[in-house]
């Protein structure tokens, strides 16, 4: 029997439905997400969160502590098995009371397909290409129609994992503020209908998020409009949603969406990208050693820069979202400007 099973078990016995003061508990995956859910919770609670600072998401054993953030949970948020696909199983058998949230379902996020090859085909939008899905909810969210304090999410929120969701969807949806702000109105839903009582206060936090996110959209925009045509690579393909919300795209990354390290003719294909002259900067994760970033770029001009997007390095609560953004635009600035 798995460890975070006979942790659970044990942990269950001491599970509650809220906490004293009928706060709602709630347990989240990663420190981004638990940013947004914080900023919903502003003022009522604090969400926990699984993840620890530096963690990979991709790969992680669960700690007894992590089980009881779960088998205590009267909600549980995360992005769901397409970033940890090792948590699906210990939130069905742990979580046995609560909500699930999963992001990655949920209304008004948009989901980009996985890619699969190292070097990526170039990503051009059309003039006037429209690509707000959900970026009108980043500049401005409406909630017209989603009424904080009675939307059924049965079925969409609450639902087992084994389902199939059909063609492989790229996890790191946080990465888009339009997501972020989507994320923010379904978590102020699903803790309305568990705490009715501070349902205005979810609400009220989730649309000043979501102004919130739209200024740091037309942000970063601004900031990254300079660097609109310089080709990069990254150390794994974590970034297609920031890419994709600021027309920034990324000619390559070195390891799979995983970040398992590559294979000789994968390492080969990004070498010779880099090789061929294009390439403005290379990109390393803190969670992963810059050795290998170091080894594709010797021997050439490419610069060299490190990208959180997981927010290791900053302090966990409701600013910790807006200041992994601007921390991802303000790195890619100073790479590709010439600047790090």
């Amino acid at each position: 029997m798995r460890a975070w099973l006979l942790a659970g078990a044990a942990a269950l016995g001491a599970a509650t439905t809220a906490t004293a003061d009928g706060v709602p508990k709630v347990a989240t995956d990663i420190l981004p997400v638990q940013s947004i859910v914080a900023a919903v919770m502003q003022g009522v609670g604090e969400p926990g969160v699984i993840l620890p600072p530096g963690a990979d998401p991709h790969a992680y054993s669960m700690r007894p502590s992590d089980a009881q953030l779960l088998s205590d949970a009267d909600l549980v948020v995360w992005v769901g098995p397409d970033l940890t696909h090792w948590l699906a199983e210990p939130i069905d058998a742990l979580a046995t009371h609560a909500v699930k949230l999963e992001l990655a379902d949920a209304p008004g996020i948009e989901t980009l397909p996985v890619r699969a090859d190292g070097p990526f085909e170039a990503h051009v939008h059309g003039d006037g290409e429209d690509h707000d899905h959900a970026h009108g909810a980043a500049e401005g969210h409406d909630h017209d129609g989603h009424d904080h304090d009675g939307h059924d999410h049965d079925g969409a929120h609450d639902h087992e994992h084994g389902h199939d969701h059909g063609a492989a969807r790229d996890g790191h949806l946080w990465l888009d503020p339009a997501n972020a702000a989507a994320a923010a109105a379904d978590v102020a839903r699903a803790l309305a209908e568990l705490d009715p009582g501070n349902a205005a206060t979810y609400g009220a936090n989730a649309d000043r998020f979501a102004a919130e996110m739209g200024e740091l959209a037309s942000e970063v925009r601004e900031e990254l409009k300079p660097l609109h045509g310089k080709p990069f690579i990254v150390f794994h393909d974590a970034y297609q949603y920031f890419e994709h919300a600021f027309d920034l795209p990324a000619a390559g990354s070195i390891a799979l969406q995983d970040g398992i390290e590559p294979g000789p003719a994968r390492v080969a294909a990004i070498r010779e990208k880099v090789g061929s002259g294009g390439i403005v900067c290379a990109f390393t994760e803190p969670e992963f050693s810059p050795k290998l970033v170091a080894t594709i770029t010797e021997g050439t001009s490419v610069a060299t820069g490190t990208l959180d997007h997981l927010g290791a390095t900053i302090d966990a609560g409701p600013a910790l979202y807006p200041d992994l953004i601007r921390g991802l635009a303000r790195d890619f600035s100073a790479c590709l400007s010439g600047k790090s």
